[in-house]
């Protein structure tokens, strides 16, 4: 670490002691530990969820009271409605597509809100826009960049003050709880000392080297001049894997550490088996693992042959401008495109499945 940050960092530190917040001061203490132990960021690429704003207009959710995002701006907040976590935009996009239609499905009785909702499906269905606007508010797919920290031991695991929530279950269904959802995304948040050395210092971040295609390239240094200000969104969780010196994600991004260990668990223990096609010796040896993982109660590792399984911290930052939180790039790479998720439905709610 540069001589320049390790002098910024001991001010920081210096400045914990005037937190009246016992808590805080011990996630404070927390975050500079780690940024010495895990200097290196890592990024992971880029996740996408769904926010809206109220545009005071009638029919708009209520807890989503439109007032200014910023002093003299004229938008009002944008609320998070679903995860930043989708691994594509048209999977946020398709979450919207859901949203609105189960709305029009479950949520009015009147056949000309209906046709609202029903309309802004339609669009969703053929188009892939990363904004709609209906019944007074506006729906918007948002972007974030994630990032692991990295340092001499590897990644950086979830640390002792990661909010883990009780009830650890192994089996089973269990409904995971984002932290973010109805999250205001405000800049401009209190989040501690560390947390505002993170946002500086990823105002300027973009995309660069030859690992990095020029449109990638491209958009990144254009989204720094228009969406120049940094939201941080709660910590995620997800998996990552070192063979043969060298680290690569595994799994998806998890709101919890139980639930990125839930992951790696039902993993070793059924899908990879599965997906991979382990031959009978493999199988017995990922079994093994797991159930020596579960046993260990909240551990972050697990060892099978010459791979190690670990949980993992990932951190996501969200890109705001004067019209809120940036959308997907150009460059963002999508698997597939718009479609119809769901039955027909009337005007009067009634559903034709024989058209699907």
């Amino acid at each position: 670490m540069p001589d320049d940050w390790k002098r910024r960092i001991d001010r920081l530190h210096e400045n914990l002691v005037k937190l009246d917040d016992p808590a805080a001061w011990v996630t404070e203490a927390d975050a500079v530990e780690a940024s010495y132990r895990y200097p290196d960021l890592l990024v992971r690429g880029p996740v996408f969820g769904l926010a809206a704003q109220n545009t005071g207009g009638p029919g708009a959710p209520p807890g989503t009271a439109a007032h200014p995002w910023r002093d003299g701006g004229e938008n009002g907040t944008w609320r998070l409605l679903r995860p930043v976590a989708s691994g594509t935009p048209q999977e946020a996009r398709d979450s919207l597509n859901s949203f609105l239609w189960f709305r029009a499905k479950d949520e009015t009785g009147d056949p000309r809100v209906r046709r609202r909702l029903l309309d802004a499906v339609g669009v969703l269905e053929n188009e892939p826009v990363n904004e709609v606007e209906v019944l007074g508010c506006r729906y918007r797919v948002v972007r974030a960049d994630g990032f692991a920290r990295r340092g001499e031991e590897g990644i950086e695991p979830p640390r002792p003050t990661d909010p883990d929530p009780g009830n650890d279950v192994w089996e089973g269904g269990r409904r995971r709880r984002w932290p973010e959802v109805g999250l205001v995304i405000d800049p401009d948040r209190e989040e501690g000392l560390m947390a505002g050395a993170m946002k500086l210092g990823l105002r300027s971040f973009t995309y660069s080297g030859t690992l990095y295609p020029d449109q990638v390239r491209r958009d990144s240094e254009l989204a720094v001049e228009h969406y120049p200000e940094i939201a941080l969104l709660p910590v995620g969780f997800s998996l990552a894997e070192l063979a043969d010196g060298r680290w690569t994600p595994r799994g998806a991004l998890l709101p919890s550490p139980h639930d990125a260990r839930r992951a790696l668990f039902d993993g070793m223990n059924e899908f990879w088996p599965v997906m991979y096609r382990f031959d009978a010796a493999d199988r017995a040896a990922h079994a093994l693992a797991a159930a020596e993982f579960r046993a260990a109660g909240r551990a972050d590792e697990a060892q099978v042959g010459d791979t190690l399984y670990r949980v993992c911290r990932i951190e996501r930052a969200i890109r705001c401008g004067p019209d809120g939180p940036e959308t997907p790039r150009a460059s963002d790479l999508d698997s597939w495109g718009p479609m119809k998720l769901h039955p027909t439905m009337d005007d009067d709610g009634t559903l034709h499945y024989e058209e699907e």
